[in-house]
Order: structure tokens, then sequence, then C-alpha cells
């Protein structure tokens, strides 16, 4: 299972729309708007690197308003 952050910054006043849509996405367990230089955080789960792939540009950069996405994967550091 991989898991990852995606922060996304959107068109102005779209970020609660954008997290609203998002938050329906198979794969994506939460989608919060939040302030600071980008308008939502999801939180997404896949069973790889290449369904997170899919998961980001096939499904989360298709959803009009946004304007850019950053994915952070999540690292396990023991």
């Amino acid at each position: 299972m991989v898991q990852a952050y995606i922060l996304i910054q959107t068109e102005v006043g779209k970020a609660a729309t954008v997290a609203a849509e998002i938050s329906d996405l198979p794969g994506v367990t939460s989608a919060e708007d939040v302030t600071g230089p980008y308008d939502v955080i999801v939180r997404a789960e896949a069973d790889n690197v290449d369904e997170l792939g899919q998961l980001v540009v096939a499904r989360v950069q298709r959803v009009e308003g946004i304007t850019r996405t950053l994915t952070c994967p999540v690292v396990h550091l023991s």
C-alpha cells in the first residue's frame, strides 16, 4: 500500500468545490481545504506507485479549478 499527500492549488474561490469533488474519488481518504500556499490537501492511497500516479494524473488533475498539484508520497523511516 502506497500513501501520499497531494497538495493542490486552485483557481480563486474554487477550493471548497475542488475538495468536495475530490473527496468522492476512489483512493482518496480525505480532502480538506486549507489556508497557506496550497488551497486543498488530499490524503490518498493506492496499491502501488503506478496506481497512485494514475489516480493523480487521470482523476485528480482533471477536476475543474485545479491549477497545480504536488504529490508527496509517505515514507516510513526506521
